[in-house]
């Protein structure tokens, strides 16, 4: 069965859950409901749905996960879906907070042919506006090597690389703190039983919350190049 455009995005989101799991493959139909913003019986139907065709597996207890064909299936689409945003932020200067609904409705009627030509313009980016790599048109995945912002090392300067957020005024506030993937930070201290961490961004200080700092993740200049 081909996989339509509805199913697409569903293997999309159980890819992406799964990518914060720390190696485990399987996700809880309910967190996969929550990102969907849908009920339990609509995820439970395209579950069903989903396995019937041969993309997940799905065992009681532990959850579902992708097959290999839902792999490739899920990154085709992840592909897509990155390249229209970087697109849109890169070439037609909208706002990293406004492009991600907007790459969901377009997604699914823009080609191969036309997402490869935004590629070109947008100069073949390897990250999304908010830092998620961007598979390969073979569809591999780049591996990322980044950690939380509250598990940081205190004093040390790191490259901001994903910001774990779609929530428009979130990422509106990110940024007027000057955060942005590629952007450098400096983590300078971090207050005890979670409390605020003070960062310095562009040599001015911030004090930013324990929940703000767990949806931004860090890495070193050369592991932000995805080399």
């Amino acid at each position: 069965m081909t996989a339509s455009a509805a199913m697409q995005d569903y293997l999309a989101e159980v890819y992406r859950i799964a990518s914060y799991q720390n190696g485990n493959p399987y996700i809880s139909t309910s967190a996969l409901a929550d990102v969907k913003n849908v009920s339990a019986p609509a995820v439970t139907r395209m579950v069903q749905r989903l396995k019937d065709a041969g993309y997940v597996e799905h065992e009681p207890y532990r959850g579902i996960k992708l097959t290999p064909e839902g792999e490739r299936e899920a990154l085709l689409s992840i592909r897509r879906h990155r390249l229209v945003e970087r697109f849109l932020v890169d070439v037609m200067h909208f706002g990293w907070h406004e492009v991600h609904d907007a790459a969901d409705s377009m997604g699914s009627a823009v080609s191969d042919v036309v997402v490869e030509r935004m590629s070109e313009l947008a100069g073949h980016p390897r990250r999304c506006p908010h830092g998620e790599p961007i598979p390969t048109p073979d569809g591999s995945m780049p591996q990322v090597v980044d950690y939380l912002l509250n598990n940081a090392a205190i004093g040390s300067d790191y490259i901001v690389s994903r910001c774990n957020s779609h929530d428009e005024s979130v990422l509106k506030y990110v940024e007027s703190l000057g955060i942005k993937p590629g952007m450098t930070l400096t983590l300078v201290d971090r207050a005890p039983f979670n409390g605020p961490l003070q960062i310095r961004v562009n040599d001015t200080i911030h004090f930013i919350g324990h929940e703000l700092a767990n949806i931004l993740r860090v890495c070193s200049e050369k592991e932000y190049a995805l080399v």
